[in-house]
């Protein structure tokens, strides 16, 4: 059984900072990538970042580069997405994800999704 529960969501002003979280039930986390996609209501589901099954390598969406990092602590199977510069455009559902391929990019290469954490930016 593979659970994955995102937490560290919450409201924020513009300009500030939120770091999720992803804790998977995984005996095999380090042999995945991961994965952070969002959906605003009436938006389809969108790629944020992913990272690689030791953490080498990463891959951020135009829109949050450089103001988002994705990390990872196997010991602890667990995912982060640190968040600085907080926009309105930002407001969404953060959704974690179990990658299917070395480095994935798309919807279809994820299998196992959390519940997701609320997002919540004001300007």
């Amino acid at each position: 059984q593979v659970q994955l529960v995102e937490s560290g969501g919450g409201l924020v002003q513009a300009g500030g900072s939120l770091r999720l979280s992803c804790a998977t039930s995984g005996r095999d986390f380090s042999l995945y990538a991961m994965g952070w996609f969002r959906q605003a209501p009436g938006k389809e589901r969108e790629f944020v970042a992913s990272i690689n099954r030791s953490g080498s390598s990463t891959y951020y969406a135009d829109s949050v580069k450089g103001r988002c990092t994705i990390s990872r602590d196997n010991a602890k199977n667990t995912v982060y997405l640190q968040m600085n510069t907080l926009k309105p455009d930002d407001t969404a559902v953060y959704f974690c994800a179990r990658g299917t391929t070395s480095l994935p990019r798309g919807r279809h290469e994820f299998y196992y999704w959390g519940q997701g954490t609320q997002v919540t930016v004001s300007s």
